[in-house]
């Protein structure tokens, strides 16, 4: 199935100023996770973010932080954010049910809070160089569990061309000019 953006959000999770710089590939990590930040605004796709435990592992980082409104970032305790009443209220009342992911650690709370929005019906589109663990391996696995579990493992640019679905407008020729970095 395609991507609609008048029927996605984009969630990031949890890339935190503590636990950043342990991510294998960080860097990349948050340079993609900003860019698809910026296209999802671009195109009107609502973004919502969480934090785990940011007295612990700190708010997350200023790159992420920028682009969001403060009620944008969702503070959570539990590892999947849909194990917290509030988000997952707040993420029904968005009315949408695709799910782009991006975020870390991938084998954690990205897989648990990713396997939970599958189980309640959502479909879940995983952005494989925007996702991160520790360890590679660790990634590799939680992905490779999501795809038997649903999950489509996708790149950012698939979710862009899905939700711009044309070239030739305004809005495209405003994306497209961001793309080369």
């Amino acid at each position: 199935m395609l991507l609609n953006a008048s029927n996605s959000f984009l969630l990031v999770i949890d890339i935190q100023s503590r636990l950043a710089p342990a991510i294998d590939k960080g860097s990349t990590v948050i340079i993609n996770s900003c860019w698809l930040i910026e296209v999802a605004k671009e195109l009107k796709v609502p973004v919502r973010a969480t934090e785990q435990y940011p007295q612990g592992i700190g708010e997350s980082v200023p790159p992420i932080k920028e682009r969001l409104d403060p009620e944008e970032i969702l503070q959570k305790m539990h590892f999947s954010a849909l194990k917290e009443d509030e988000i997952k209220q707040h993420l029904a009342d968005l009315n949408r049910k695709q799910v782009v992911i991006i975020g870390t650690e991938a084998h954690v709370c990205v897989f648990q809070t990713a396997a939970d929005l599958i189980t309640e019906g959502y479909k879940v589109y995983l952005v494989e160089e925007a996702v991160g663990s520790r360890k590679a391996k660790d990634k590799e696995l939680a992905l490779e569990r999501l795809k038997q579990m649903g999950a489509q493992v996708v790149c950012r640019e698939m979710v862009a061309f899905e939700w711009l679905e044309k070239a030739g407008t305004d809005t495209f020729r405003k994306v497209v000019k961001n793309w080369i970095k």
